[in-house]
């Protein structure tokens, strides 16, 4: 019961974070106006603005002038309330869930951006960072100092790199959305969760990079955005990082976050 009720929740959810996903690249207020269509602007009336079900009842269609819908909605909606889901199964309604589901809601927010315009709003990472420390007060494990110091090793690791990278090549390889990003995560889980985050990024980032550019046979000029690879590693992380964080440092299982 409790499990249906998270799963309908992160459909709505996931229904406000599509206004965020929208309005925030192009500066729109999240408040007004209501949902309307991108298209002619017609209003979307409350009973044709359920998540998934209105979707699939017009057909991806809009009732009014009958413009594509993008599956990104339905999309979207799904992954919040399957990750709240998940988030549930795995901490139940504890302390940790709750903080889990904001970043986790935060986190698709910037993946579906940053896919679609390569920036990482500072609403987001900037906020997140200022949140993420706040919570560290409340999570024993994590504490205060390790989430600072989270900040500050997943900023400034990442600007090492962006640094160095422009230093030696002339070009900017990477935005500072992702080391903004970085630090945010860091603020949530903690140092000792960075490295384990950098390494599935860069992996799952090569990899795809490399299957992208193969398919659509191009070289390394292939610009791909960088921050949704490090919420794959932000959401193994929580998933499955804490044992493999603690097994690294030889410390206790748990430790490291939230998670």
């Amino acid at each position: 019961m409790v499990a249906a009720i998270v799963f309908i929740f992160g459909l709505l959810i996931g229904s406000f974070l599509n206004v965020c996903i929208y309005r925030l690249p192009r500066n729109e207020s999240l408040v007004f106006p209501a949902s309307h269509c991108p298209a002619c602007g017609a209003a979307i009336p409350s009973w044709l603005n359920i998540p998934v079900v209105s979707y699939l009842q017009l057909r991806g269609r809009c009732r009014s002038c009958a413009a594509s819908i993008s599956a990104v909605y339905p999309l979207v909606e799904l992954l919040t309330a399957l990750l709240g889901l998940a988030l549930y199964l795995r901490f139940g309604l504890s302390l940790p869930f709750f903080i889990l589901a904001f970043l986790c809601a935060a986190l698709v927010v910037v993946t579906f951006i940053d896919l679609e315009h390569q920036i990482i709003p500072d609403e987001i990472s900037l906020s997140g960072i200022v949140i993420g420390f706040a919570c560290s007060f409340f999570i024993p494990r994590l504490g205060w100092l390790n989430s600072l110091i989270g900040i500050l090793a997943g900023g400034g690791s990442l600007y090492l790199v962006a640094w160095g990278y422009e230093r030696f090549t002339g070009k900017e390889g990477m935005g500072g959305g992702d080391i903004k990003l970085l630090a945010m995560l860091g603020a949530f889980f903690g140092w000792k969760a960075i490295p384990f985050i950098i390494f599935v990024s860069s992996l799952t980032g090569s990899v795809i990079g490399i299957a992208v550019m193969l398919i659509k046979k191009q070289d390394g000029k292939l610009a791909i955005p960088f921050g949704p690879f490090l919420v794959i590693g932000a959401l193994v992380h929580i998933f499955f990082g804490a044992q493999l964080v603690a097994w690294y440092f030889n410390l206790f299982p748990g430790g490291g976050g939230p998670a």
